[in-house]
């Protein structure tokens, strides 16, 4: 006897060949198809809170990066930008529940935040960086429509893959280190340098030493929620220290770890639409093209590799690997990149966390529904995420940094032509204190070296495109002056 045929977007159960669901099931039953993916509503409300408790950490990390000044000199509002980050992890996570129907959170990418602050900021405004997000969103949005999302995923080399994200990992660990003050630029000397002076001085810093350790302890030891319970501890210690060596709030980061009024306060919505579509002509179109191509490098390649692999953990994939709904996640996902920047948080991207609910047995939308329900909630809860110094979070910036480097145990690196790009592009991420020269060496090293092999051929017309691309980003400058156009 033979099977029945499974079309693209189904699983085997969707095309018939498992148990049909029980008649009389409730509206919310059908809409999500609970019965129909082997799960129950108990399991859907477990796995979104669990889900939320896993990374509602960014509603302190995100606004820790963002809080440079832009190129005015002009920084947002901390409270305006923990509103900023709940609403658009809200609304992101709530579409991708309603629409994609599939267990899986959206909320502020630490690439995308990182790039803004270090690399966009520092030439536009914010209301100008943002718009940046709207356009680098829309293109994604536009490559998942027609498809060329995951034509160019296929083209770039899976071990580039790794090092993107591996390079991003490093980079957002050395922002972590930077805030807490672990490490800052040398007055002589080298370029970094510990602590201020060589060494590690003040109590904020011991707190974030702390922190980091306990962290990484929990996680050696497979506790659930580990960044979440190192950074309630990490906040303890804090509030502990301050209260018994009367520090004061000039020695924290961003003030002291207290309470500032009631625990309960209305959304800080200050930073909702200042978004300005212009005015990037300073920058000239070769500026403007890499920051967005760089942005949506930064917000690219997780997310596929994220969705396809939290849907197979899930059974919601078939034998091919072809997932119900997966153009739908596609276009969220990209979607969130526009509305991140119209809320003023910056790109939303999906977290690999949706994995700790798929783990409780989450398997519709549902239980992202519970999620961003959840992150809604937090809009009117921020005077009590105030409380977190940004020296701990910083921790968990740095352990998230770590935990992105283990890509590296899918790297070949004992064939050169391979490991050689991987580790320019994770080097120099860090070392740039920025995303594309890693990116561009990378690719650039990647083709020279098979060209030099006599393999021109294999990176494909795409990956020689960009080496033309990153070549002239490399060279802009001399030929500019060559030119005379300096």
């Amino acid at each position: 006897m033979t099977q029945p045929s499974v079309e693209p977007g189904t699983t085997a159960r969707d095309a018939g060949a498992g148990p049909r669901p029980p008649a009389g099931r409730s509206r919310l039953d059908r809409y999500f198809h609970i019965g129909e993916r082997g799960s129950t509503l108990g399991r859907e409300v477990r796995g979104g809170v669990t889900t939320f408790m896993a990374m509602c950490y960014i509603l302190l990390l995100n606004p820790l990066i963002l809080s440079g000044p832009d190129v005015t000199g002009h920084t947002l509002g901390h409270a305006g930008l923990i509103t900023a980050t709940a609403l658009g992890a809200a609304v992101c996570t709530l579409l991708m529940g309603f629409v994609g129907k599939v267990p899986l959170a959206l909320a502020a990418g630490l690439g995308v935040s990182g790039v803004l602050s270090t690399q966009v900021a520092p030439h536009m405004t914010w209301p100008q960086a943002m718009g940046m997000c709207v356009v680098y969103g829309l293109v994604i949005v536009v490559l998942a429509v027609t498809g060329l999302r995951e034509l160019i995923m296929n083209a770039i080399p899976l071990a580039l893959k790794h090092a993107i994200t591996m390079g991003i990992g490093m980079f957002i660990a050395l922002i972590g280190l930077v805030k807490a003050g672990f490490v800052h630029a040398s007055t002589g000397g080298g370029p970094v340098t510990l602590g201020t002076a060589g060494e590690l001085a003040g109590w904020p810093v011991l707190v974030f030493c702390v922190t980091l350790l306990l962290i990484f302890m929990l996680q050696a030891r497979d506790v659930p929620g580990a960044i979440l319970i190192g950074i309630v501890a990490g906040t303890v210690l804090a509030v502990v220290v301050d209260a018994v060596a009367r520090l004061g709030p000039k020695t924290w980061q961003n003030g002291a770890p207290t309470l500032r009024g009631g625990a309960v306060s209305m959304p800080d919505f200050s930073l909702f639409g200042h978004v300005a579509l212009g005015g990037w002509g300073t920058l000239g179109a070769m500026g403007v093209g890499m920051i967005v191509f760089t942005l949506v490098l930064a917000g690219f390649f997780d997310a596929m590799a994220t969705i396809i692999g939290v849907g197979t953990e899930a059974g919601l994939t078939d034998s091919r690997g072809r997932m119900p709904g997966l153009s739908k996640a596609l276009f969220v996902d990209g979607a969130g990149g526009a509305i991140g920047g119209v809320a003023g948080a910056s790109g939303q991207t999906v977290f690999i966390e949706s994995a700790t609910g798929v783990g409780e047995g989450a398997r519709t939308g549902l239980s992202s529904v519970v999620t961003g329900g959840l992150f809604a909630a937090c809009l009117f809860f921020t005077p009590l995420t105030r409380i977190v110094p940004g020296e701990v979070a910083a921790a968990a910036l740095v352990v998230i940094g770590a935990m992105m480097m283990s890509n590296a145990r899918h790297i070949d690196w004992n064939d050169r032509a391979v490991a050689v790009p991987v580790f320019l592009t994770v080097v120099l991420m860090p070392f740039t204190y920025a995303i594309t020269p890693g990116v561009g060496a990378g690719v650039i090293a990647f083709t020279a070296i098979k060209a030099a092999q006599g393999k021109w051929r294999e990176p494909g017309v795409f990956m020689w495109l960009l080496t033309a691309v990153f070549t002239v980003y490399f060279a802009l400058h001399p030929l500019e002056n060559w030119l005379g156009v300096r």
